[in-house]
Order: C-alpha cells, then sequence, then structure tokens
C-alpha cells in the first residue's frame, strides 16, 4: 500500500477530497466494486478514480475489487465518516419496489442507445427519483408534464407513479416514441427534431422535463423549448452533468440558462445517476428553474439563432464543426423553389427547414428541391407531408420512403437525391380518406378525418353528424386527438391506414 500517495491526492484535492475520501470509505467497507460501480456510487470522475486506485494495493476478484480487510486499519483516519449529502427523496423510495421493479424491466427492454444522439441511460432508480421528486415539489394531480426528449422513460417513471398525470413526450427518436406508447400507460407521443421545431400540441404545459445532449448549445436548444412549451408560470428541470476536473463546461451551461432570463429555484447535487458516463462520475446535478417576465423574448432570440451541431458525438456533433451542406447540383431539376440551406446565388426563392415544417407554404410550388444535412434524414417524412407539389427532390443520404406514405408519393433514387412525385387521388373510400389526412399534413388529423368521412358518407348517398364521425375516429385511432400528421409517429402513421380503413367499414351500420 502507498499511503503517502493517498494523502498526496487528499491534499491536492483539497475541499474537493471529500469525493476521494467517500471512495476510499467505500473500498474499505469489506464490499467487492466495479470500477463503473465506484464511479456512479462515488459520482467522481473515472480519471479521478483511477488515480486513487493507482495508489491502493488491492484485492480482486474478476472485475472487482476492494482494499484488503487486513489494510483498512491504515485508512481509518483518512477516511470520510459522515455520509454524503441526503437525497431528497431518498425515505421515499422503500414505499415504491414495485414501481422500480417495473422500471427496471422497462429500462432493460428499452431500445439501445444510439452514440449520435448523447443517449446514456439513468439507471431505475433515477427515473423513479425523478417522478417522487416532482410529486414532493409539485401537485400533479391534473397537471401537464411535457418530456423534452425521453430515452430516460422519465414519462414511464411519472405515470406509473402519479398515473393522474397529463404526459406528454416529444422525441426524434422513432423507437423510444414506439416502445412509450407501446406500454399502453397514456403517455402522448409526439415526434420532434427540435433544431426545427416544437410541436403545436406540445404547448401550455405546467412543468417541464429534459435530459439533454451536455453541450451549451445542447442544453440551451432543449431548455428553450422546453420553455416554449410551458406556461409563463410553469417550471423546467433540466438535468446536466460535468466531471470535477471541468468547472468551466459547467459555467458555460449556466451561461446558457443565464441567457435564457432564467431563475434558479434548486439546484440538486448528483441527483441523475447514469449506466456509463463516466468522464462526469456517471452522474448530474438536476436543476430546477423558473421562467421571468424576460425568459419569452429571450428564448425567442434563441431559437433564432439556432445551429444544427448540438451533440458530442456524430455528424452534428459541436466538436466536428460540420461544414456547410454540400450545394446539391440542380443539373436536370428546374426547382420553383428551395428548402434549407442554398447557396446565395441561385435565383429561386427559398424557405427554411424550420419554416417549411411549421406552417404551409403560401405561395404554389410545382417541384421543390430540399436540402437536408446529415444527422437530419429523420426529417423527410414530414418534410414531404408539409406540400402538396407535384414533385419534390431531396438531397441526403440514406432516405428511403415510408411505406404509410405510400398512397401520396411514388418514390426513387436519381443519384444522391430521393425523387417524390405525387399520386393522383385514389379511387377507393378508404384510400381517398387517408389522402386527404395526409394531403393536410399541417392540419388537425382527426378534424380531417372527421370531415373526410362525412364527405364519404354523403358520396354513399347517407349523412353522418359529427360526433358520430368523432366516435368512430376515437375507437379506431384513440391517439389521434390533437396532432397533426407532422407531429405524429412513424408508427401511428402506420396505423393509419388499417384505422381508416376500420371508420370507411363502419359508415354501412353507422349511417341510416
Amino acid at each position: 500500500m502507498d499511503r503517502d500517495g493517498v494523502e498526496r491526492l487528499l491534499a491536492e484535492a483539497g475541499v474537493d477530497g471529500r469525493r476521494l475520501r467517500h471512495a476510499l470509505t467505500l473500498l474499505c467497507d469489506g464490499q467487492w466494486w466495479s470500477l463503473a460501480g465506484l464511479v456512479r456510487e462515488t459520482a467522481t470522475s473515472r480519471r479521478t478514480v483511477e488515480a486513487l486506485l493507482r495508489e491502493l494495493r488491492l484485492e480482486r476478484s474478476g472485475d472487482t475489487f476492494r482494499v484488503a480487510p487486513g489494510d483498512t486499519p491504515a485508512y481509518q483516519d483518512l477516511l470520510a465518516m459522515a455520509p454524503p449529502p441526503a437525497d431528497p427523496v431518498a425515505h421515499l423510495l422503500p414505499h415504491y419496489p414495485h414501481v422500480l421493479e417495473r422500471l427496471t424491466e422497462l429500462v432493460a427492454g428499452a431500445p439501445k442507445a444510439r452514440h449520435t444522439l448523447d443517449h446514456v441511460s439513468a439507471t431505475p432508480e433515477t427515473a423513479l427519483r425523478r417522478a417522487l421528486l416532482l410529486g414532493a415539489r409539485f401537485w400533479l394531480p391534473g397537471a401537464k408534464l411535457l418530456c423534452v426528449g425521453d430515452h430516460d422513460l422519465t414519462s414511464l417513471a411519472v405515470k406509473l407513479v402519479h398515473p393522474e398525470t397529463d404526459v406528454t413526450v416529444v422525441d426524434v427518436d422513432e423507437r423510444i416514441l414506439a416502445y412509450i406508447d407501446e406500454q399502453g400507460l397514456g403517455v402522448r407521443t409526439r415526434w420532434a427534431d427540435l433544431r426545427l421545431g416544437l410541436p403545436g400540441s406540445a404547448r401550455e404545459h405546467d412543468l417541464a422535463f429534459t435530459d439533454p445532449p451536455y453541450t451549451p448549445e445542447g442544453i440551451g436548444l432543449f431548455t428553450a423549448r422546453a420553455l416554449e412549451g410551458l406556461k409563463d408560470d410553469g417550471r423546467v428541470l433540466v438535468a446536466y452533468g460535468a466531471s470535477e476536473r471541468t468547472p468551466m463546461l459547467a459555467f458555460k451551461v449556466q451561461q446558457a440558462f443565464s441567457e435564457l432570463n432564467l431563475s434558479y429555484e434548486a439546484i440538486y447535487p448528483d441527483f441523475n445517476r447514469y449506466f456509463g458516463a463516466e468522464a462526469i462520475g456517471s452522474a448530474a446535478d438536476l436543476y430546477l428553474l423558473r421562467p421571468t417576465s424576460k425568459t419569452r423574448p429571450a428564448v425567442n432570440a434563441r431559437l433564432g439563432r439556432q445551429a444544427t451541431a448540438i451533440y458530442t458525438q456524430g455528424p452534428q456533433s459541436v466538436e466536428s464543426a460540420p461544414a456547410a451542406f454540400p450545394a446539391p447540383d440542380l443539373a436536370g431539376f428546374e426547382a420553383d423553389l428551395l428548402v434549407g440551406d442554398w447557396p446565395k446565388e441561385l435565383p429561386q426563392p427559398r424557405v427554411r427547414l424550420s419554416t417549411w415544417l411549421a406552417k404551409p407554404y403560401a405561395a404554389v410550388a410545382e417541384r421543390v428541391a430540399v436540402a437536408l444535412p446529415p444527422g437530419l434524414e429523420a426529417a423527410l417524412p414530414r418534410v414531404l407531408l408539409a406540400t402538396r407539389t407535384a414533385r419534390v427532390r431531396v438531397w441526403g443520404d440514406n432516405l428511403p420512403l415510408p411505406e404509410s406514405l405510400s398512397v401520396v408519393y411514388e418514390s426513387r433514387r436519381s443519384g444522391g437525391a430521393l425523387d417524390a412525385v405525387r399520386r393522383p387521388q385514389p379511387a377507393g373510400a378508404a384510400d381517398a380518406v387517408l389522402r386527404r389526412i395526409l394531403d393536410n399534413g399541417h392540419a388537425k388529423l382527426a378534424n380531417t378525418w372527421r370531415e373526410a368521412l362525412i364527405a364519404a358518407a354523403r358520396d354513399q348517398g347517407t349523412s353522418l353528424t359529427k360526433n358520430e364521425a368523432r366516435t368512430l375516429i376515437r375507437q379506431s385511432a384513440p391517439w389521434s386527438d390533437d396532432l397533426t400528421p407532422l407531429e405524429a409517429p412513424l408508427h401511428r402513421l402506420a396505423e393509419l391506414p388499417a384505422a381508416v380503413s376500420a371508420t370507411v367499414t363502419a359508415l354501412t351500420t353507422t349511417t341510416p
């Protein structure tokens, strides 16, 4: 053993040596520890824990280790005898063993993390503690919670503990949205690439929760979108962690909060724990923030200068500083309108991707050219649903047309682009209703469906009231209220043809 080396590390750490003493205490208590477990338990970066381990003589058993019981007396005066800071909801955990068991199964069965989206899974205990803290701090019956990204399944934890809470999830990952819906807990799901906008149906919430990409750009964007989805008197909770070695990173993130004119109601240190993220101690603080009268103008300003590079990895990482999307070759395609980022010298009118998705384009365009940068491929179905244009050419890699859009478009690859040509109006009643819904991508899906059903009944020589149409729709697709086709996850669009067909078939038994 090298007690001198341990003492040197503690002296260098100064007041922050509490972390090292905690780790030393755990290693001396007779338990076997893995490196990942010790990092997560102490919320200390992997580098710092490894520095301590190098100064200790350890017993090993496979991938685990401990200080030999005979050596522990030598460190008695160095141990952190006081417990770490109290967990604000630790006293509640023993009352929810069944929820923790269910969450453990849900987390284990969830879609695998995607490094290009900066996914790192929170522990089931963390998801449960988030739900418990929300219930301890706020009155949740009837409250509306928005989860801005939810790879950690916080939405499911909240519904398991507080089923009376109205919960909505917005996420770019179709797998997560489908998995959440599969659980049948009543969580609303909406597709959104937050760089391009927040769904219109994801507004006016009382609370918002987000565990965003840990860059100032990612934190700023996700927090701004969370605030965009809040009422003026709401609260936003943000998980963020940095290594004890890099306080400047935490400062930059807190600057992003300050630029949004937020007030701090609380910071819970190391509240969130993760499987991975060992560079930051597998832990993150939880910020509880409140908007002020100056927050909404600051949010609008922040979103007005939004860039697409917000992640730590992948084609849209901040560090890689991706170059501007190379100008596609328009030869052979006489575009009336350009969507996305294009060279300024091109004469055609143009519109930003975010604007294209947010509202219908006012002018008539027969041929639209879309530049879809790497990392934004998930927006393709929405780019096509946002228009009734006869022909759209989208430049980008790996852009297959979803089967759910085949009633609207016929597609083929053309060099490095996807050509989508609008099909003629279908003849069958069910296909005609479906086509009308998808032709109105910015309109409320259920409203268009209702009017199309009423028209289909009229074509059959019968009548259908609005209430009767609504009842048929809710029976076939209870998820369809208050969202547009652009906001709908792909698995919901895939369900739509069968649901529409069921309502059209029912017309023969519903109408006189």
